[in-house]
């Protein structure tokens, strides 16, 4: 059921779509009437290949919102050379769907993983460079597998899931969530990108976390948020059969290097030359570079832990892990004082932003607010609320399947 602890202003404000058909992204222009956007599109009218289209997939990253409905409010208030903020940017998507339609972006986030895959996707390639580079390292690393899986076959090792590395860590992390031989594959890549003189490193390191991300003792049907490392054969809901633990990560280095080389050439093909920069900071206190205006989707109070979610990725990567500072942190539950700390904390990120903001600039905030917490948070941050969109999300990710609605709010300085 939709959101009904509205008040009267912001009920008579509340825009209910009176098309029949789901909007098409490339058709919004700024004239089309918020009232004529059918943004509840089903997984037939947008599957997943459109969703996670180019670099847009170039690492998992739960939590984000769908490129299309970014495009359409990017279409109708912003124009070719003006600049948007995204102070929660995560994964880029923000930054991505500005720069194919011209507009200049600057992103803002406070986990370091987020910054780095952002970075990575938006920068500008030297294309024959980075295939070679991946092709490069993807070698290097097949050779010394070879080797290292006859050393650890001859320590009796790939039995079981203890015993010594051929290369040595003290991460316990590592050493528990990953079976021997995998860890080496791994740990060899990461050296490798240190070692060697790579210009794209960064990529590399994206290349190495979503390879890890696939290489865990998980079940591959609970690849989110796995609590315990899995090191016995299991019934596999994904395939429907029974299934073994991973033992080894070159095959998703080798598939993740391809796949990811595929989507960098997709995107140069629809890139423009649209400025883009990425921050990394608390945008509650960051100082910001000037900006027209606003387009983003907060985190949730109480619902993702986003540093947990690639915790292989800071323990393989060595990133500062700042989850202490996050906003409406999962660990942090969602209890009255949560959702009370979690509107101060927003209402400070935005009363920043529209420091940097003209008069008359427009915020657009994508949020599932079960909890009403947004008026509030207008409210502190002195923002005008000119009008709120409902979306119904009928498709969802994972083994879930719930009904789920956001609100697209669309606020004014």
């Amino acid at each position: 059921m939709l959101n009904t602890i509205l008040t009267n202003e912001e009920k008579r404000l509340e825009i209910y779509t009176t098309a029949t058909k789901p909007t098409i992204p490339s058709k919004v222009t700024p004239y089309t009437p918020l009232e004529d956007l059918n943004l509840n599109w089903s997984e037939k009218e947008l599957p997943e290949g459109e969703r996670t289209r180019h670099v847009h997939r170039l690492h998992p990253y739960l939590g984000k919102f769908i490129p299309q409905l970014v495009e359409i409010f990017l279409r109708k208030y912003f124009k070719p050379g003006q600049t948007v903020l995204d102070p929660f940017c995560g994964s880029g998507t923000t930054l991505i769907q500005a720069n194919e339609l011209g507009i200049n972006s600057v992103g803002i986030d406070i986990s370091a993983f987020n910054v780095l895959l952002s970075r990575v996707k938006i920068i500008k390639y030297n294309l024959k460079l980075a295939k070679k580079e991946i092709l490069d390292i993807l070698e290097k690393v097949r050779v010394s597998s070879k080797k290292k899986s006859r050393q650890l076959e001859l320590l009796g090792v790939l039995s079981g899931y203890a015993g010594k590395s051929l290369i040595k860590t003290n991460n316990e992390y590592l050493r528990t969530w990953f079976a021997p031989q995998a860890l080496q594959e791994l740990l060899t890549y990461r050296r490798l990108i240190d070692a060697e003189n790579y210009k794209y490193k960064d990529l590399l390191k994206v290349i190495l976390s979503r390879s890890a991300r696939s290489a865990r003792l998980t079940t591959h049907f609970d690849l989110d948020f796995p609590k315990n490392p899995q090191t016995e054969p299991y019934w596999c809901y994904k395939h429907g059969r029974n299934c073994n633990p991973t033992e080894e990560a070159y095959k998703f280095l080798r598939r993740y290097s391809i796949d990811t080389f595929r989507r960098l050439e997709e995107f140069e093909s629809v890139r423009t030359d649209a400025k883009v920069t990425v921050l990394h900071g608390d945008s509650r206190n960051l100082k910001i570079p000037r900006v027209d205006g606003v387009v983003t989707s907060p985190p949730y109070v109480g619902l993702i832990d986003y540093h947990e979610q690639h915790a292989y990725s800071y323990h393989l990567l060595g990133l500062e892990d700042n989850r202490k500072h996050e906003i409406g942190a999962a660990s942090n539950g969602s209890s009255l004082k949560a959702k009370d700390l979690y509107q101060e904390d927003i209402g400070k990120v935005f009363q920043n932003i529209t420091r940097s903001m003209p008069k008359g600039g427009r915020l657009i905030i994508v949020a599932n607010d079960n909890s009403n917490l947004y008026p509030k948070i207008a409210e502190i941050a002195g923002l005008e609320v000119e009008n709120i969109v409902q979306r119904h999300v009928n498709r969802r990710t994972g083994r879930r399947s719930t009904n789920f609605f956001e609100s697209v709010f669309i606020w004014r300085k």
